[in-house]
């Protein structure tokens, strides 16, 4: 039993917690965990199959069985050192403020009767449902029960996905001159005390004259960025200018690209990836597929290749905005028909990179707002030697009910990974799709 009198909490933990991060039960410190029977009945139903979910489940029923081994599980078990106790809770009944609220009984409910139960039945301690159902928090919190989201792979400080490029206004015109002469600048001429990023972009703006510029760690010094096409593509802002810069320097491994529909993301990526054709023996592109309207694949009519074409279309519209960029009978446009044929430029779903090993290959993950953490570094990890991945998506447009700005696996990677020097983020502002597409994209 959990003690009544111990000052810590007692956390009650949501099937989607288990499925975010099958390691969860590790991540609360001294406080006791209950989780619901109902849980274990609903972690059953997702341990086949290939997908992450899937993985997760299964992982933490093999983790559950070596904390309980051969012993009887109803007293609960102590985690470790320093941790709490866990305990499994049977089925609580409703009270009658449940019974009157909720008619249906299922499983969200019968998590919410073992919170006021367990609330109850230790006054004494603070009791929270942890939930990354905001619905079900919802619920919980109008029957007087404390509820929060996982926080444990949560980005604190979500400015720092939006600052990417700094200005230097009133800089020194002799400065700059330097800057287009010499190429670089140290950082001390820059400014004193000046402590830049790793990667992190600037602005100079000179009463004359202007200049793009990147701090490069190893050597502590700032170059200038130069405005160059790739393979017929060209940057149309600083931004954008500097996304080329990071995606065609081969000693960036990763990439982070942020910002809105429209700003080029997606395009800029797959450009420097063809122009470094030689460099790769692979080119993939790849998306998670999230159904629409909640519904599975198989609503969707077709085979397997038929059901996932319309998740890739984009994809593949970033692919003809290049192509056509060249005449059809111009080596450029014969290179990437040839490139598709031999399958060295790829473009599938991200369910079927999982499990694979890349090496020497350019990888380009499409929506990565979408992933969770524990995705993006499964992703991450498969790379081999000589692979480049680059990560793009938009903060602003999750279609995932269990994730948010501030958990998903972008932004959590952007956060964690800044100031590595193999690492580079450029969160694009201005859209270059159309007038009309940038105009709804700030008013509606």
């Amino acid at each position: 039993m959990l003690s009544t009198t111990k000052k810590s909490k007692i956390f009650i933990l949501d099937t989607n917690v288990i499925l975010h991060d099958h390691t969860c039960i590790y991540q609360f410190q001294d406080n006791d965990i209950i989780l619901p029977i109902t849980v274990l009945e609903e972690l059953d139903k997702f341990k086949r199959g290939n997908d992450l979910i899937n993985f997760q489940a299964r992982e933490f029923t093999r983790l559950l069985d070596e904390i309980v081994g051969d012993e009887l599980f109803n007293g609960g078990k102590l985690l470790g050192k320093g941790l709490g106790k866990l305990r499994i809770e049977t089925g609580k009944p409703f009270s009658d403020v449940l019974k009157e609220s909720f008619r249906e009984d299922i499983p969200d409910h019968r998590i919410l009767a073992i919170a006021d139960y367990t609330s109850k039945a230790y006054p004494k301690r603070k009791t929270i449902l942890v939930s990354k159902d905001i619905n079900l928090r919802m619920k919980a919190k109008s029957l007087g029960i404390q509820s929060e989201d996982y926080k444990t792979d949560q980005v604190k400080d979500q400015s720092v996905l939006d600052k990417t490029v700094t200005t230097f206004d009133d800089f020194s015109d002799g400065l700059i001159e330097v800057l287009y002469n010499q190429g670089s600048l140290a950082t001390e001429e820059v400014k004193s005390n000046f402590t830049p990023e790793a990667n992190e972009c600037f602005i100079f703006k000179g009463s004359s004259s202007s200049a793009l510029a990147r701090y490069d760690a190893k050597s502590n010094r700032v170059y200038r960025i130069e405005k160059k096409p790739a393979y017929g593509i060209k940057p149309r802002n600083a931004e954008q200018t500097f996304s080329l810069n990071m995606l065609m320097n081969p000693d960036i491994k990763l990439v982070a690209l942020t910002g809105k529909a429209g700003t080029g993301k997606t395009l800029l990526a797959l450009a420097a990836a063809i122009e470094q054709n030689r460099l790769y023996e692979q080119i993939l592109l790849a998306r998670p597929i999230v159904a629409l309207s909640n519904r599975d694949l198989g609503f969707l009519p077709g085979d397997a290749s038929e059901k996932i074409s319309p998740y890739m279309q984009p994809l593949y519209d970033n692919l003809a905005v290049i192509k056509h960029s060249f005449n059809p009978r111009s080596n450029e446009y014969q290179l990437i028909e040839d490139m598709v044929k031999e399958e060295r430029l790829n473009i599938t779903p991200l369910a079927y990179i999982r499990g694979r090993s890349l090496s020497n290959a350019f990888f380009i993950i499409d929506e990565a707002q979408n992933l969770t953490p524990h995705e993006i570094k499964t992703i991450i990890t498969r790379a081999g030697e000589g692979t480049k991945m680059v990560f793009t998506g938009d903060l602003q447009q999750i279609d995932s009910p269990y994730l948010d700005m501030k958990s998903n696996g972008l932004a959590f990677m952007t956060d964690r990974m800044r100031n590595q020097d193999i690492f580079a983020h450029i969160n694009l502002v201005k859209g270059e799709r159309s007038y009309l597409a940038e105009l709804a994209s700030n008013l509606l």
